[in-house]
């Protein structure tokens, strides 16, 4: 198979799989990051959602916490925006007949129940174990243990809202070209 466009000629056959690109310098394909829009739109995503971290955690706690920029759990769900973005730009990109299209939408389906599901009460089960040793007498030997992280998951309405940021950016994103 071969395609140019740009100046850019790429070619691959089946079997042992290789392939060459070469391009002018000018070209977009020359800078040092790819013009991956699937990708850039799920790192975009990603980063506006722990970005947004930081308002809703005032908003809730009325106190600004820049730890929440780089934490999981919470509102929105980070998570959540990085797959359905990719799934839409990907979708967009592609079509959603696509392999690459269903691959991205199970790997969708399973983080964002994974986010709501496992997490979620796995942070609730850490809640309640540092409840049961902040009980124990200081003699006992797990007395002085580290506490357990408890905002690791998180529930439908975040998730919600990740995925629906995650679906903006992934459309805003395909319509920049």
């Amino acid at each position: 198979m071969e395609a140019a466009g740009g100046g850019d000629v790429v070619s691959s056959r089946t079997g042992p799989q290789t392939m060459t690109t070469s391009s002018s310098p000018s070209s977009p394909s020359a800078l040092l990051l790819p013009c991956n829009l699937p990708l850039l739109s799920a790192l975009l995503a990603c980063a506006l959602a722990q970005f947004l971290k930081l308002f809703t955690t005032w908003y809730k706690d009325r106190r600004w916490d820049s730890k929440r920029m780089l934490d999981s759990g919470g509102m929105p769900s980070s998570h959540s925006a990085t797959v359905t973005a990719l799934t839409v730009a990907i979708g967009l990109q592609e079509g959603t007949g696509s392999p690459a299209f269903a691959i991205v939408v199970v790997l969708a389906c399973v983080v964002m129940y994974d986010a709501s599901g496992v997490r979620l009460h796995a942070g609730r089960q850490a809640e309640l174990l540092n409840q049961i040793v902040c009980e124990f007498p200081p003699e006992h030997p797990l007395s002085s243990s580290r506490p357990l992280r408890e905002l690791l998951g998180h529930t439908p309405l975040q998730v919600v809202a990740g995925a629906i940021l995650g679906c903006i950016v992934g459309y805003l994103m395909r319509n920049t070209n």
